[in-house]
């Protein structure tokens, strides 16, 4: 052993160890080669030990078989005693030459474990320089130790020991590092299979997961997808690891290693594989594959996520079964997303449209499909748990309801979206799915303006989507003053509407004035009461006279509403006699008829002393006059 060492240095593909002695061995390791020592290697390395003592055994025997052959046609006692003399100038020659004066010793290792670097250190380790142990480097080092036989048998305080202790003791102790060495392990295979170590750092991660803190989890997007998949499935098999650890694992490998997953996440790991389109297929069907069977927690895996997912999934083209997999689980929390969540393009050739409307009405029935199972599974419940269950189920109907009518809103105005696939959205969820039909009739009027060229049966099959008892009184004035709407949704609104306005007559009329009976009921001292007590009555007051303008406005309302219903019974005795651009109901016809008789509405619901107690809002619903 030389007292001191100097770092070797790198001379093209040749790695050079200066110690003062020139070397005798040459170590040829993939496409370098080391020209080192073989006292120091030989002390810790038994296979080296036998390789070089094999070839010092051979080369006498080879010098003594090239003078047989040589002398081969010789006879006689000279030539014998001759050749005996050769030999042994021979056998002195080799001994000089294997002690430095000739050629040195050659030993190739074609597979050695982790490459030139990892031979590197371990030649480092013989000659006693100190080698710094990694989570990065401790399995490639485990490795060539077991590859070079430097066990504690050969040499104590070997490299087989170093490694196993390190492993043990550190890397296998923490999650984050379990990974980086799990990732080292794919270029070793099968020798760290077989030593244990994949299965050793797949365990550490999964058993380690929940109780470790999250900022690890990034480090799986280094794995490739094999030893992703034996992690999630050691996960998934133990019963101490939370949803959340799982569901967290699976959202940063995913981001990690599928580029374009969301549209928002601009920042990559530098470490993390650039993969191809169809590597990226593999891996995002992976994924989809280890979402978790039953709804997610929704912290995690989000439904902005499943939808980027959704997304992605269209772009690389993915099976159907992972597409249909996905839209089922986006189903399943429907009502957390948002408008530019369900926003997907059409990425097929084959689509006109240019959004994916036929995707969005699939996850839309299957979430009506999650609704009715949620309420069967309910009813059999007894009554209390039952409304426990139920309640959450109408919150999110009336979210999804809000989502369909603003997609609806939202592609409207495309013109390739055909009028049967606009009605199938629409009227996809169930009544008690919206609690005002504003947001529907917004979409309404706006596909109305987009395709000016439908027919008028198209026109009312459009407009039918729209219930017409459940507009507001903002909604109501727009629709009656609307020239896109048929004629017939006309009058279903002003019908409608003097029904909601005689309703809300009713209601006020009935409702107990605030006079000093109520005065003397209020207990003494409670003068903040009192004072909230005078405020509604001068509300109550106010209200009155607004009631007072409703119900003028109301007659007036019934005395043109008769008037219609006369002038329709004249349109339909007249029908043969009106001209054929008014025949089939078209527009010309009822603007005329607006026109003839005077059906004009104001914006203004009601004109009272206190304007701003109703007001129409009709303005800021964006709809258009």
């Amino acid at each position: 052993m030389p007292s001191s060492v100097r770092h070797g240095s790198s001379r093209g593909q040749a790695w050079f160890c200066t110690t003062g002695l020139p070397s005798d061995v040459v170590f040829e390791v993939h496409d370098m080669a080391f020209h080192l020592h073989k006292f120091p290697l030989m002390s810790k390395s038994r296979k080296i030990h036998r390789m070089l003592t094999e070839q010092e055994e051979e080369r006498p025997a080879r010098g003594r078989r090239r003078r047989r052959r040589s002398d081969g046609g010789d006879a006689g006692d000279d030539g014998a005693a001759e050749t005996e003399i050769e030999e042994a100038e021979e056998e002195e020659e080799e001994v000089r030459r294997t002690e430095g004066d000739g050629q040195p010793y050659s030993i190739v290792f074609p597979d050695f474990p982790g490459g030139s670097g990892t031979f590197e250190a371990a030649a480092k380790f013989c000659y006693g320089v100190r080698v710094d142990l990694t989570a990065w480097n401790v399995a490639p080092l485990r490795c060539a130790a077991e590859y070079l036989e430097m066990t504690e048998e050969h040499a104590e305080d070997n490299l087989v020991a170093r490694a196993e202790a390190y492993l043990e003791q550190t890397v296998l102790r923490h999650p984050g590092d379990a990974t980086k060495a799990l990732k080292s392990c794919e270029e070793l295979l099968p020798l760290a299979e077989e030593l244990g170590i994949v299965a050793r750092c797949v365990e550490a991660i999964a058993a380690r997961s929940s109780a470790a803190s999250r900022s690890w989890f990034d480090d799986l997007a280094v794995l490739g997808l094999h030893m992703y998949k034996r992690v999630m499935a050691a996960m998934a098999a133990r019963d101490d690891v939370r949803t959340e650890a799982r569901e967290s694992c699976l959202v940063s490998y995913a981001r990690g290693t599928i580029p374009g997953l969301s549209r928002s996440m601009r920042r990559r790991l530098a470490s993390a594989p650039v993969s191809s389109e169809v590597e990226q297929k593999e891996l995002l069907e992976a994924v989809v594959a280890s979402l978790p069977a039953n709804k997610c927690s929704g912290r995690v895996v989000t439904a902005k996520f499943l939808f980027a997912l959704l997304r992605t999934a269209h772009i690389l083209r993915a099976s159907d079964a992972a597409r249909a997999a996905l839209e089922r689980k986006v189903a399943t929390q429907l009502e957390q997303a948002t408008l530019e969540d369900v926003l997907i393009p059409s990425y097929s050739g084959a689509a006109e449209t240019l959004y994916d409307v036929d995707c969005v009405e699939r996850v839309v029935r299957y979430f009506l499909a999650e609704e009715e199972v949620g309420e069967a599974s309910s009813s059999a419940a007894i009554e209390e748990a039952a409304a426990e269950v139920s309640r959450p189920s109408a919150v999110a109907m009336v979210q999804v309801g809000k989502l369909v009518d603003s997609y609806l809103a939202e592609v409207a105005s495309d013109a390739n979206l055909k009028p049967a696939k606009f009605c199938e959205l629409a009227l996809a969820l169930p009544d008690h799915a919206r609690i005002y039909d504003d947001g529907v009739y917004r979409a309404v009027d706006i596909y109305l303006k987009a395709h000016p060229r439908l027919t008028a049966e198209e026109r009312d099959r459009v407009v039918s989507v729209v219930d017409c008892r459940k507009l507001t009184v903002e909604a109501c004035t727009h629709a009656a003053q609307n020239e896109r709407l048929p004629l017939r949704a006309v009058l279903q609104v002003l019908f409608f509407e003097q029904l909601q306005l005689r309703r809300a007559i009713t209601g006020t009329r009935l409702a107990p004035p605030a006079g000093p009976q109520a005065r003397r009921q209020q207990p003494a001292g409670s003068g903040e009461a009192w004072r909230g007590v005078t405020a509604l009555a001068q509300e109550n007051q106010v209200l009155r006279l607004d009631m007072d303008s409703v119900a003028s406005r109301v007659q007036e309302l019934e005395r043109e509403c008769s008037s219609m219903r006369r002038a329709i019974k004249k349109i339909d005795g007249r029908s043969g006699s009106r001209s054929p651009g008014s025949a089939d109901g078209s527009r010309p016809a009822a603007s005329s008829w607006r026109a003839r008789y005077g059906c004009k509405f104001s914006t203004q619901v009601c004109d009272s002393q206190a304007r701003n107690v109703v007001a129409s809002r009709a303005s800021r619903m964006g709809m258009s006059p």
